[in-house]
């Protein structure tokens, strides 16, 4: 039976990590574009040679690690450059994530979930079965992005700004979970959409 390929995606600060946790622990394989992303610049790799090119040594840090904060006071203050720093990452991500959801496939595992944060925004929801969106109002992205980030009011709606409105997700999505409640009943919209997902 081939595997279920799910993708999770949502807005900044919609709390697509919570979810991804708690499908993590209900058993459900999980993979992180972030992480995938992440490794994808770590140092010794034509990602991270490739960032350092286009974006500048000042970037690598202790170790030739890239400075990720700083970096994305670039590219969420610039539309080319974030359209160069994906088109560095973006590729390889995807790769990984194909890779994976076969090997669960020869796991014989029923279903797995993928988190990318920009699925629709590099078109690419139609390679997935079913897609998730984690929502809650922009209101409350912007306070959670200023807290989680330390970042100004206004730095937190431009980052906001940058990606597609999140009403503009749940509309095109199969599933909706409204992060903005409690945890609790949070937990019970997953619930509900991993026994969908599994029948």
């Amino acid at each position: 039976m081939a595997t279920l390929r799910v993708a999770l995606t949502g807005g900044i600060a919609t709390g697509k990590s919570f979810c991804l946790g708690r499908m993590a622990a209900a058993g459900v394989p999980v993979i992180d574009a972030d992480r995938l992303a992440h490794d994808t610049i770590a140092p010794g790799t034509p990602g991270h040679d490739a960032v350092i090119a286009r974006f500048g040594a000042h970037l690598a840090g202790a170790g030739g690690q890239i400075d990720r904060a700083a970096l994305g006071r670039v590219v969420f203050d610039d539309a080319r450059a974030r359209r160069e720093l994906e088109a560095i990452i973006h590729p390889a991500v995807y790769r990984a994530i194909a890779q994976w959801f076969a090997s669960l496939g020869d796991r014989g595992e029923p279903l797995g979930v993928a988190d990318i944060p920009l699925l629709y925004e590099t078109g690419r929801d139609i390679d997935f079965d079913a897609v998730i969106v984690a929502s809650c109002p922009v209101t409350m992205q912007v306070e959670r992005l200023m807290r989680r980030n330390a970042l100004s009011r206004e730095e937190a709606i431009r980052r906001v700004a940058a990606q597609l409105p999140i009403d503009a997700k749940a509309a095109r999505a199969g599933y909706v979970i409204d992060t903005s409640g409690s945890f609790e009943e949070t937990e019970t919209q997953i619930s509900r959409v991993l026994d969908e997902l599994r029948r």
